[in-house]
């Protein structure tokens, strides 16, 4: 016997089916975890036994007996702010050079578009090798100049600037949006500013920095989220300048040098699959999340004030 409805009841319905995608997805992949991960950060869990429950007991590890976690969220903390600032300010540079250039623009765009399609592992394997203290052809170049190169990998100092000219080089994906972006500003704002006399400064910060300001928002907060989560280049990077060959089985310790490439997500790997504490883990992976939220608001609350500050 066919149930009949209500419009409103089938508008709801409907709206429903349509939602149903999205709505799948974000359970699945982003609510259950998020709520499973909470749920094991009050847990000792082992993955191989039941869990059982231990109150506060992960918390007060991670934030009062864990010695690793303080460099570990410095070192994730210095490299949001260093690197993401450093690559907003590159990729824009290099948007406004290639959208200058009148001849070899395909060339140019290729050029620096190139090492971003370069695998993560491949790129940093490859940017050890030019940065080698002994060997690097950097280094060389620099001694022929009479500069005494630094130990860049190897050095606790230079280690962290040095995964920040790695991401440096490959800058592409920011300069293809900045270079999107730039084309988009209407021409006629610039043919305006140049009745006015306005010079290349007065044009940018007038009419190209208000009309690029949401791109440039975009990239500072995927730059935030995708370095919260900077796992690879480090953890490549740091096992091959140690020079210590990486066999099956072998158990790799993050952080070389002296702890400073250690970043929270190569913690929160070590803790949950190398030593099988799940409940650390999830407890980092929750300290990431609420950082990563809060600065993501932050900058999002800063974007609306700049906005009705215009208005």
């Amino acid at each position: 016997m066919a149930i009949a409805l209500s419009r409103p009841a089938r508008r709801r319905l409907r709206t429903l089916g349509f939602l149903s995608p999205w709505l799948i997805g974000f359970s699945v992949f982003f609510a259950y975890p998020l709520l499973a991960t909470v749920y094991f950060s009050f847990m000792h869990y082992n993955q191989i036994k039941a869990p059982t429950f231990v109150g506060l007991r992960n918390w007060k590890y991670v934030f009062q007996d864990m010695p690793l976690f303080g460099p570990a969220l410095w070192n994730t903390l210095w490299l949001v702010v260093i690197m993401v600032a450093l690559r907003v300010v590159f990729g824009l540079s290099l948007g406004l050079l290639v959208t200058k250039i009148k001849t070899g623009v395909g060339f140019f765009r290729t050029a620096f578009y190139l090492p971003y399609l370069a695998p993560p592992v491949a790129a940093t394997v490859a940017f050890v090798f030019l940065l080698n203290p002994g060997t690097g052809p950097v280094n060389e170049v620099l001694s022929k100049i009479g500069i005494d190169g630094p130990n860049w990998f190897n050095d606790p100092t230079w280690a962290k600037p040095s995964l920040v000219l790695l991401s440096l080089w490959g800058i592409g994906d920011l300069m293809v949006i900045f270079m999107a972006a730039l084309l988009d500003v209407p021409k006629e704002q610039y043919e305006a500013a140049d009745l006015d006399g306005a010079g290349a400064f007065a044009k940018f910060r007038y009419v190209t920095w208000p009309s690029i300001t949401p791109i440039v928002m975009f990239a500072v907060v995927t730059g935030v989220v995708q370095t919260m989560q900077y796992y690879t280049q480090a953890l490549v990077a740091g096992k091959i300048a140690s020079g210590v060959s990486i066999g099956p089985g072998s158990v790799i310790q993050p952080g070389y040098p002296d702890h400073s490439t250690l970043t929270v997500p190569q913690l929160v790997y070590s803790m949950g699959f190398q030593n099988f504490n799940t409940g650390a883990a999830c407890v980092l992976s929750l300290v990431l999340f609420a950082i990563a939220m809060a600065v993501t608001m932050l900058l999002m609350r800063k974007r609306s004030g700049l906005l009705a500050a215009e208005d």
